[in-house]
């Protein structure tokens, strides 16, 4: 129980998790880019982009459980399920990016390609750590917070003793 409880309560700081999930999801994301374009030599882009984004997902979504956002343990089906969604607007991104690069560029060299590729998996990214933050691993931290308070409540005698009886002693307590 404590092991849990010291888990839940070492939840990082916004900043701290932010740069986690730079370094867990900018990881993540820079394989990615290198396996969508591998595997769309041989499959449709919107194909090998689909197939990557859900592997991605399911390996990002396991590293930010365990390390981004301090939960310490494999994320759960909820957890992953609340993800994909999240996903699946990155995926949307990325392919409305490309194909709005194919259509204003006749033939992007893979510089091209890969900047805007990026680009739109990074403004993705930052929406996705908002949701995830708030929203996917926000449970997590409530706990945290509900647990660090106090360990058990105050008995009704000593809240009783600290009480003040008058307006006056409310007023000096204050």
């Amino acid at each position: 129980m404590e092991a849990a409880q010291s888990r839940q309560q070492a939840a990082p700081g916004t900043f701290t998790a932010f740069a986690r999930f730079v370094l867990c999801g900018g990881g993540v994301g820079i394989a990615s880019s290198v396996a969508v374009a591998a595997l769309a030599s041989r499959l449709p882009w919107a194909l090998a982009n689909a197939l990557i984004t859900a592997l991605s997902t399911l390996l990002a979504t396991e590293l930010h459980a365990r390390f981004t956002f301090g939960a310490g343990a494999h994320a759960t089906w909820r957890q992953h399920a609340q993800s994909a969604g999240s996903a699946a607007a990155a995926y949307a991104m990325t392919c409305t990016a490309m194909l709005t690069l194919h259509q204003v560029v006749a033939a992007p060299g893979a510089l091209l390609d890969q900047a805007v590729y990026l680009t739109a998996s990074a403004l993705t990214g930052i929406a996705r750590f908002a949701v995830l933050r708030l929203v996917v691993f926000a449970r997590t931290r409530s706990q945290a917070g509900a647990t660090g308070r106090t360990s058990s409540p105050l008995p009704a005698t000593t809240a009783r003793a600290y009480a003040p009886t008058s307006p006056t002693e409310l007023c000096r307590a204050a």
